[in-house]
């Protein structure tokens, strides 16, 4: 919806069978210098989507919308409606490659998660100041220390040699991020390069995740992409949402709930749900590849195991 955010997620599955955006790991690229006299003065462009997303934020924020709690007041889940979320949301791709552009589509899909440690890092356009430069950069290592917990895998941010890049871009600079992309990730498909570049004030932020041609279907890196001109909520909302999706959960579901997995927007930052089904997705007694209705006892057998019995 054009009043919503929209996550593109280039998964290994797709790309093996389209044969495209799928990158061999990327070497360690140290960050360039950010030293910064003034920043530039945005455009109008950007300053009209700044001023969109205030609109947006407190539109949403008055409905009830982007909640900040858990859900465990007024929405309950039964380890059946776990397992049910987990088969939508990690075995299901919401977006395909069709003709050289990443359409809405969901489509069955495999398993896919890291192997390797996640190193996170964070890159900002020319238009953040300093001190948001800092609060990011916060926000990201709490957000890294919770989710390396949660998984049980190592996932951490740094200032160089990262293979999970977060890019905090405004539009002016997304528009021309094409150099950027291809030299944290090389050999990245022009397919993404024109998404990245082109992605419409209706897209809030996006994820694309790679794996290794001809490889198994885990991820070696990721691209996310943070609009600078989101206020604060909207902006820590992004960073939840696009982090845990190129963790390996790809799509949302209308009856995932509570869950940032779910177009609907009631809630803005990981809850418990969703924590749990970062917990499935690296439960090692599940092997990348898995595909949609294989092993569904043994997923209901977890959900059971976390919420404590069937319910």
């Amino acid at each position: 919806m054009a009043q919503h955010p929209t996550t593109w997620l280039v998964t290994g599955a797709a790309a093996l069978m389209l044969g495209a955006c799928v990158m061999t790991p990327a070497p360690e690229v140290s960050p360039r210098p950010e030293a910064r006299a003034e920043a530039p003065a945005p455009s109008a462009e950007s300053a009209a989507f700044a001023r969109y997303y205030q609109g947006i934020e407190a539109r949403l924020v008055a409905d009830g919308l982007l909640r900040t709690d858990d859900g465990a007041r007024d929405a309950p889940f039964s380890a059946a409606m776990l397992a049910a979320n987990f088969e939508r949301i990690a075995l299901y791709d919401e977006y395909t490659l069709v003709g050289g552009r990443f359409v809405q589509r969901q489509t069955p899909a495999r398993l896919r998660r890291w192997e390797q440690p996640v190193r996170l890092q964070a890159h900002f356009g020319p238009s953040v100041s300093p001190e948001q430069r800092a609060e990011d950069r916060s926000v990201l290592s709490t957000y890294a220390t919770r989710l390396a917990r949660v998984t049980g895998h190592p996932i951490t941010t740094v200032n160089s040699g990262g293979n999970f890049h977060v890019l905090y871009l405004d539009r002016d600079a997304q528009t021309s991020a094409g150099d950027l992309v291809r030299r944290l990730v090389p050999g990245v498909g022009a397919e993404t390069i024109a998404e990245i570049e082109a992605m419409p004030r209706s897209t809030f932020c996006a994820v694309y995740a790679f794996s290794q041609t001809g490889g198994r279907p885990v991820y070696v890196s990721a691209i996310a992409v943070i609009r600078d001109e989101h206020p604060s909520l909207l902006r820590r909302s992004c960073v939840h949402e696009e982090v845990a999706q190129g963790l390996g959960l790809p799509n949302d579901s209308p009856a995932a709930r509570p869950s940032i997995f779910n177009d609907d927007e009631e809630f803005a930052l990981l809850t418990r749900h969703d924590e749990l089904l970062l917990r499935i997705l690296y439960d090692r007694r599940l092997e990348p590849g898995l595909e949609p209705g294989a092993n569904a006892p043994l997923i209901r057998q977890m959900a059971e195991e976390l919420l404590g019995g069937p319910s």
